[in-house]
């Protein structure tokens, strides 16, 4: 089994028991990780970056359990505090080098963070997390342009947003 599919497993068990709402949670996770795979493979992502990029996808809201319950809800500033620790227990058996761990908890650490992205997961996860909540959250038209402005960078992601939310009439 590979990393990325044990991560899969095991966050949905994670969420099964973790989450009031799992069903909600674990769906989420798993559009952001099929965009964030999707997005970088098209945009040809070196193995390793590619497998940091999923493993920081499937975890990226791995707070929101905890967050519901100490503060009332899912805040993503409180997210990036709160998903350093919990992303660094999760992933403490998979043997991963310490730089790709690092790499994987500064990503999900800063996932709501559109400033001062250096990298092409880090930019990939922001434009994945945001095709999955602009639709979940029922975002206005005026909120997806904004974002696409001032966010989007790769050429999959804008594509991606275009066929998304580039048409007048949305369900």
């Amino acid at each position: 089994m590979s990393l990325v599919s044990r991560a899969v497993s095991d966050m949905i068990a994670f969420y099964g028991k973790e989450s009031t709402v799992p069903v909600h949670d674990i769906s989420h996770f798993l559009k952001v990780w099929g965009y964030a795979k999707t997005i970088g493979e098209e945009e040809g992502l070196d193995p390793k970056t590619q497998e940091i990029l999923e493993l920081s996808a499937i975890a990226h809201d791995i707070a929101c359990p905890l967050c519901r319950e100490k503060y009332g809800n899912t805040n993503g500033k409180a997210q990036e505090m709160e998903g350093g620790p919990l992303t660094e227990a999760f992933y403490k058996d998979y043997d991963l080098p310490k730089e790709e761990l690092s790499r994987i908890i500064y990503i999900v650490s800063h996932h709501h963070t559109y400033t001062g992205v250096d990298g092409q997961d880090y930019q990939i996860m922001l434009e994945a997390d945001f095709l999955v909540n602009a639709d979940e959250s029922k975002m206005t038209d005026e909120a997806i342009s904004n974002f696409k402005e001032k966010v989007f960078r790769t050429k999959t992601g804008l594509t991606f947003l275009q066929e998304l939310y580039g048409k007048k009439e949305r369900a």
